[in-house]
């Protein structure tokens, strides 16, 4: 057992607890915001008052999903295609934003995938460097496009969504944990660079969340289902895209104005480690 499930009726219900409007105003945009953790993040902010923007790299249908399960909601979105390993869909991304919902002042990078589970000596050059445009190269390219706008901004925020992963050093894992790593010291440098011009810049380090990507994460390393090794985390349960949506709403909002440079990890204090 993860623990209760949250049915759609308790979905809307958290939603509607959460209409506050703190982010009123504001224009978000999230990477990877059609699926899993980050259309989770993409309603969230949504359900704030934040107009979201949110990309996709291959399936249009999951975001115009997205976007109609917020505009239902009484919330303001829209989807834009966008591939982290080409320069010229990442400025097209920027400039179709700018146009349409006008100056990003929030930005939340999100896209990714994991690596292909293999050992270091299993493991050739070009899958490091992939993943290390996908969650390094690309974000940052893109972050350079906005910056512009985030520092003209009353107030601005970068969140960087990496992974537990970071700190446990997994088997069978190093693409994936070299480039999250990559972009978690980017974003300490930047909250660094950056709070001159009011910009604050923090990370959420989720552990095992129920998403697509997790189930297959598991069933992977476990020949088994998320709802079948969820009694063994903390709390009963893995977490839900909705926990980490939560810490990205409380940073970029006024309660977090104070907040800059730091790492939040989402695991429920601990949670067991999957790889070994």
């Amino acid at each position: 057992m993860i623990g209760r499930a949250r049915p759609e009726q308790d979905d809307a219900e958290d939603q509607d607890r959460h209409m506050t409007r703190r982010l009123k105003k504001r224009v978000a945009l999230v990477t990877g915001g059609s699926r899993g953790v980050g259309r989770g993040i993409a309603a969230r902010l949504a359900s704030e008052g934040a107009a979201v923007a949110l990309t996709y790299h291959r399936n249009a249908d999951a975001a115009v999903d997205a976007v109609a399960d917020i505009e239902s909601a009484g919330g303001a979105a829209r989807s834009y295609p966008c591939a982290m390993t080409d320069s010229e869909s990442i400025a097209l991304l920027v400039d179709s934003v700018r146009g349409d919902m006008g100056q990003v002042d929030l930005f939340v990078s999100n896209a990714g995938h994991a690596s292909r589970g293999r050992a270091v000596i299993d493991t050739e050059a070009a899958e490091y460097l992939e993943l290390l445009q996908v969650h390094v190269l690309g974000p940052l390219e893109l972050l350079r496009l906005v910056l512009p706008d985030l520092r003209q901004a009353d107030r601005a925020d970068i969140i960087v969504v990496s992974s537990v992963l970071t700190g446990q050093h997994a088997p069978n894992t190093a693409p994936y944990t070299i480039a999250k790593s990559g972009m978690e010291a980017a974003a300490r440098v930047l909250a660094k660079e950056e709070r001159q011009y009011g910009v604050r810049v923090n990370i959420v380090a989720p552990g095992l969340v129920a998403t697509d990507m997790g189930e297959r994460l598991v069933t992977a390393a476990h020949g088994s289902s998320i709802s079948e090794v969820g009694s063994a985390f903390p709390f009963g349960r893995v977490a839900y895209p909705a926990d980490i949506a939560s810490a990205v709403a409380y940073l970029a909002s006024a309660e977090g104005e104070y907040i800059t440079g730091q790492r939040i990890e989402i695991d429920g204090g601990g949670q067991p480690n999957l790889f070994g």
